[in-house]
């Protein structure tokens, strides 16, 4: 329930506790008419969805003014939950399945989030810059890379170099092979103590 967001989130609004609130009921009705997120989840979506989104804001607090593009969104993870959590920052969603963009608009409309946009787009078409790009194991990092390298401003202000923020879960030795000079693994048992993040990580690829 919500209270795990209380637990690691201390410091969230009256206004982002409503936002947070609402995401239940909605995913639950969104969900009953189109696929978005699997059914055993749905009763443990602030663990498994939420908190696991924000798992990135243990890794990098964004700044006021930051674009963010979520690559790959489904139904709005992670960028709805970083979405409410960084108000004065801006995120793209793209997916290229247009019904879950669909969701992901009008839950983001439903708790009257102003700060995102989201398109039935695949990230190549995309030929906007942002500061960051985050996902959630859409794919491979190196196919990932390869669909984003090119989106990354060289404008910086954040505490951290522009780059990737990728959630992924599992041994990530091999796929990261061709990176380990230049990337950071954050683990999120460090930060959250559910056995759900036992395995999960932040993959940190500065650009």
């Amino acid at each position: 329930m919500i209270a795990i967001l209380h637990k690691y989130f201390p410091e969230l609004t009256v206004t982002q506790i409503k936002q947070f609130e609402l995401l239940q009921s909605l995913y639950e009705h969104w969900n009953a008419q189109i696929n978005v997120i699997s059914r055993k989840d749905i009763e443990l979506l602030y663990e498994r969805h939420v908190l696991h989104s924000l798992g990135i804001a243990k890794v990098m607090s964004f700044k006021s003014g930051t674009k963010i593009m979520d690559v790959g969104c489904g139904g709005g993870f992670p960028g709805i939950p970083l979405a409410i959590l960084f108000p004065d920052s801006q995120f793209y969603l793209v997916d290229s399945i247009g019904k879950k963009i669909k969701v992901v608009n009008e839950i983001a409309s439903a708790i009257g989030l102003t700060n995102l946009k989201a398109e039935h787009k695949r990230a190549e078409e995309v030929k906007e810059n942002f500061e960051f790009i985050v996902s959630r194991a859409v794919t491979e990092f190196p196919a990932f890379y390869k669909w984003v390298q090119n989106k990354v401003s060289k404008k910086q202000f954040n505490n951290l170099p522009n780059g990737i923020l990728y959630l992924k879960g599992g041994d990530l030795k091999e796929e990261l092979k061709s990176f380990e000079k230049r990337v950071v693994l954050y683990d999120l048992k460090d930060y959250f103590d559910e056995p759900f993040f036992d395995t999960k990580k932040v993959v940190y690829l500065p650009m």
